[in-house]
């Protein structure tokens, strides 16, 4: 374990977000190794990407914004996106020198002396004075709880553990959740399972045409509203809908994306709603997203009553020297790109200022 060592600036993950914070803050002057770090958990380049299922090939994935400074071109569309992404984002790390430091856990931040951050790592102890948290969703799937979830003698995995729809031939699989990822699930198992069912909260919202700039722009700023308010954020894609585009279309002609309102239970043996519906299940996938991995955020005590961060712009509003992004409004690739942009330029300001207390 090394002795504790101090920066300017501590970025907690290397994902689009982190890479991003990363780049501008070399734009800005901040050398890395000096006066920042980039810390991150997982063992190569790629974030959260590299753990993504090998049937998401790169032609699949929605909305892939490139990297500040380097274009993501040419990439093959029918590669894996785990593949495709891991390899850029290895190019990039490179290419401008971030010297990323993997695999190092995040353990914990907590207050310093004389204004400063004690960032807490499975690699010893940074004194900071502000810190990018980028570190995604990924480690915190959402479970949600039903009654009898214990006694199903089936198997229940979340989206974190899909590997592909081979694994469940012949099986009577339930999928949970109507965003992207449980269209894409649904529709990739159909052909393999002997029986799919398709169960979600609220009715799913299917948008028609192209998914322009000023739609995008309306969709962030109801999740950036959340945000303002101290409310745990919502994906941009839930408040957006889900592309009508030819996969879904065959989906709704076939009858595989037929859905059903949430069930009440669960039994051994399936599911069961009130009034007497059953559905028999050897799986139950549940595709119900991610929740913000902020955990070793706690002891700044950030968290608002409604149970988020309130945050301007990128900036917790509870500590200055915090800045969220690949949060809430940011969460999209694009997002990423200028938050990290907006972090950095907030950040120049706060260490020209001095000290900070919290």
């Amino acid at each position: 374990m090394n002795s504790m060592r101090e920066v300017d600036v501590v970025v907690a993950g290397a994902g689009q977000a982190g890479l991003s914070s990363a780049y501008h803050l070399r734009r800005a002057g901040f050398e890395p190794g000096r006066d920042f770090v980039v810390l991150d958990h997982s063992p190569a380049p790629g974030g959260a990407w590299q753990y993504r299922w090998p049937s998401l090939t790169y032609g699949k994935v929605h909305g892939m914004h490139s990297l500040p400074g380097m274009e993501l071109a040419d990439a093959d569309p029918a590669r894996p996106s785990a593949e495709v992404i891991g390899e850029y984002f290895d190019t990039y790390e490179r290419t401008f020198d971030l010297r990323v430091r993997r695999p190092v856990r995040v353990r914990t931040v907590r207050e310093g002396e004389g204004g400063r951050l004690l960032v807490e790592t499975s690699d010893g102890t940074w004194s900071t004075r502000a810190l990018i948290n980028a570190t995604g969703t990924w480690d915190r799937p959402f479970w949600p709880r039903y009654p009898g979830q214990e006694k199903f003698r089936g198997r229940q995995l979340h989206t974190a553990r899909y590997t592909g729809p081979e694994e469940f031939a012949g099986q009577r699989v339930v999928v949970v959740g109507g965003g992207a990822s449980g269209t894409q699930h649904l529709l990739e198992i159909a052909p393999y399972a002997a029986a799919t069912t398709w169960v979600t909260r609220r009715p799913p919202v299917f948008h028609e045409g192209p998914f322009d700039e000023s739609a995008g722009r309306a969709a962030v700023a109801l999740v950036e509203e959340r945000v303002r308010q101290g409310l745990p954020p919502r994906s941009v894609v839930s408040v957006t809908g889900l592309p009508l585009g030819d996969a879904i279309r065959r989906g709704l002609r076939d009858g595989v994306l037929d859905r059903l309102p949430m069930f009440d239970r669960i039994t051994p043996d399936g599911v069961e709603w009130e009034g007497g519906r059953r559905v028999s299940a050897d799986v139950i996938l549940w595709a119900t997203g991610f929740r913000a991995a902020l955990d070793h955020l706690a002891p700044l005590r950030l968290r608002e009553p409604g149970g988020g961060i309130r945050i301007e712009g990128t900036r917790a509003v509870a500590d200055p020297r915090v800045h969220l992004v690949g949060y809430g409004p940011s969460a999209s690739t694009i997002g990423a790109n200028r938050a990290g942009r907006a972090a950095v330029r907030d950040i120049g300001r706060l260490l020209a200022a001095g000290p900070v207390a919290a």
